[in-house]
């Protein structure tokens, strides 16, 4: 019986409460959960309960005076409302404007984690610099002993932070190059999985046994990294395979650990002036959007159809079986070839050439290209042609970018430092404003030094360009820094096949090649009428723009208008200000008053111990501390946002 009472009176309750509800999530201007609403509407009713408990009985029985009480009463339940609220998404965000839900157990799971990088931090001596101080004026020998600490820790930390430091390592415009050296050694060979635990992972991704998709499975893994394993198979049809498994449990850590990474350079960023001037936010944002998409094996199987489709018929990519590959498992046709250092002497040069010249084609020209191809990434098929492996980590560049670095690499064939300096222009990130003058003698003292007589040029070139680029405040965008990754990796893969390889000669005797092909006449033919095509509307529409101009102009009608805040998020930074500045304006004035009244003992007595003045006080005191409260979440909120980024 209580039960059925119980659920009767409950939609009641929740009537009586709903009002108080939806008149604290319109102030606070955020959503928030039924049940907790709830919760803090009945927690406001007690304490307007215990308040009217505690005026006298004859008070009350006073029409008048219960009336002009009846504001501070409904305002107390208000307040204790939002009260509740306010140390309730304090102690748990809820959502909305405060961050979306964590489960106790996620939250338990990153402190964790905080606490074990930072007790690795800690043991290798970098724990200042997480706290986001640094040492200045570091001699070079301990800018040598630091760099080896970061990458021992990075080693430590796991398969997140090993990519990290690998990322870093191409980043030669922001670190030193002691730094990019020894971060280069980073290698991400590990143990490999239980194999019960990549069957598992076969089995749900395949929809069955891979005895049963697969003629034939080898359990013992070709290769195994921090990402993914490899593994030897063959198809029902006969054709031999190669099986790419993602390692268990590797996506949830890599989640967890990039979260951390965001959550550190954010919080640096904010600290430091030397974390905003390398700005590590971005750093972290882009090495979290990368790393997404190497653990989506969809996109690195777009990844291979993209670049294929840029000719390079020296060089051969594996096929994907699309039917049998998910974001977890890559299925590829096997590639069968040796090691590239069994290549014979004499067809070495005519390697290096190739796979130079399809790396160039497929930035110059594709747009798509292997950004990481070190020597275990590539093999001598039998054919005498090179296989290309491993398109997880696939820089691309739009049109813009291509046409600049083309232009960059004109100018440097030709030791021209204006054209230098416009093409180097066209592929960086201006964090301001930049002397151009004193950027072209920097860069004419470059190719003096490095195109003078008696001298040929290699790739301490880049090394001094990027120098340049450090020195000026340019910010390289993440896919022309990919780009030298990329070159810089090629670079150590050409040495060892060929010792004797000029990279530079040869990629110029391309970057000449390219355009002189772009200057036949079919060619200019076809971009001139391309070019001319896009003009015509324009063209079309310049006489009568003209001639309204011309006849604004002599009836004296021609204007111009400047609007101030176009922008539209610059209206709403200054809408918020001035309301903010308002209610805190309000809440002050009406507080001061309430004040006022309350130490005042003037006014029309309603009871003998209570005056009119004290009544109008008591309202004014309750609206300026839901002013306050007010203004507090709308910092909380702002505040959280700010984390949240």
């Amino acid at each position: 019986m209580d039960i059925l009472l119980g659920l009767l009176t409950l939609p009641l309750y929740v009537l009586v409460l709903w009002p108080l509800v939806v008149a604290s999530r319109r102030v606070l201007g955020v959503r928030i959960g039924a049940v907790r609403a709830l919760c803090a509407a009945g927690f406001g009713w007690l304490v307007a309960g215990g308040i009217a408990q505690a005026f006298p009985l004859s008070l009350l029985h006073n029409g008048g005076a219960a009336l002009g009480l009846l504001i501070p009463l409904a305002g107390s339940a208000f307040l204790a409302t939002l009260i509740f609220l306010f140390v309730a998404e304090m102690a748990v965000p809820a959502g909305g404007g405060f961050g979306r839900l964590r489960s106790v157990r996620t939250r338990i799971s990153r402190a964790r984690r905080y606490s074990q990088i930072t007790r690795i931090a800690i043991k290798h001596g970098l724990g200042r610099y997480l706290a986001g101080r640094r040492e200045p004026g570091l001699a070079p020998g301990r800018h040598a002993k630091l760099a080896r600490s970061l990458r021992r820790a990075l080693e430590e930390g796991g398969v997140t932070f090993v990519k990290l430091g690998q990322l870093l390592s191409t980043r030669a415009d922001l670190l030193p190059p002691v730094f990019v050296e020894e971060l280069g050694k980073l290698q991400d060979q590990v143990a490999p999985a239980r194999t019960d635990a990549v069957w598992a992972v076969l089995t749900e991704e395949l929809g069955g046994s891979p005895d049963d998709v697969f003629a034939e499975f080898d359990p013992e893994p070709l290769a195994a990294a921090s990402v993914a394993q490899v593994y030897r198979a063959r198809l029902r049809g006969g054709e031999d395979v190669v099986v790419k498994v993602q390692r268990p449990g590797v996506r949830e850590q890599a989640e967890r650990d990039v979260d951390i990474v965001r959550r550190v350079a954010a919080a640096l960023e904010d600290r430091t002036d030397w974390a905003r001037s390398l700005g590590v936010a971005e750093l972290a944002d882009g090495f979290a959007a990368a790393l997404a998409e190497e653990l989506d094996f969809t996109i690195e199987a777009r990844n291979i159809a993209a670049v294929a489709a840029t000719s390079c018929p020296d060089v051969a990519l594996p096929i994907v079986h699309k039917a049998l590959s998910t974001e977890r498992v890559l299925v590829m046709s096997k590639l069968d070839g040796k090691p590239l250092e069994t290549a014979p002497k004499a067809d070495r040069k005519r390697l290096a050439r190739s796979l130079l010249r399809c790396l160039l084609d497929q930035v110059m020209v594709g747009g798509v290209f292997h950004a990481d191809p070190h020597p275990g990434n590539l093999m001598l098929l039998a054919d005498g042609r090179l296989g290309l492996l491993d398109f997880g980590s696939v820089g691309r560049l739009d049109a813009g970018l291509r046409g600049g670095l083309q232009n960059l690499v004109l100018a440097l064939d030709r030791g021209d430092p204006a054209a230098l300096r416009d093409g180097l222009l066209e592929i960086v990130d201006r964090t301001g404003d930049i002397d151009e003058l004193r950027l072209e003698r920097a860069l004419g003292a470059l190719v003096a030094r490095h195109f003078g007589p008696g001298r040929t040029p290699d790739l301490d070139l880049f090394t001094g360009l990027f120098r340049v680029v450090a020195d000026f405040r340019l910010s390289v965008p993440p896919p022309v820094a990919a780009v030298f990754r990329a070159l810089a990796t090629v670079e150590g893969t050409l040495a060892a096949l060929d010792p004797g390889f000029d990279v530079v000669a040869e990629s110029r005797a391309f970057a000449v090649e390219r355009v002189g092909a772009g200057l036949r006449p079919d060619s200019l033919r076809r971009t001139a009428t391309t070019e001319l095509m896009a003009l015509l509307p324009v063209l079309r529409r310049i006489p009568r723009r003209v001639d309204r101009i011309g006849a604004a102009l002599e009836e004296g009608r021609l204007s111009v208008n400047v609007r101030l805040f176009s922008d539209e998020r610059d209206r709403d930074v200054v809408t918020g200000l001035v309301h903010e500045v308002l209610l805190a304006f309000v809440g002050a004035a009406t507080g001061l008053m309430a004040v006022l009244l309350l130490s005042g003992s003037g006014g029309p007595r309603i009871l003998p111990e209570l005056t009119l003045h004290q009544v109008f006080g008591y309202n004014l005191l309750v609206i300026s501390a839901l002013v306050g409260l007010r203004l507090l979440f709308v910092v909380f909120r702002r505040s959280g946002r700010r984390s949240a980024r």
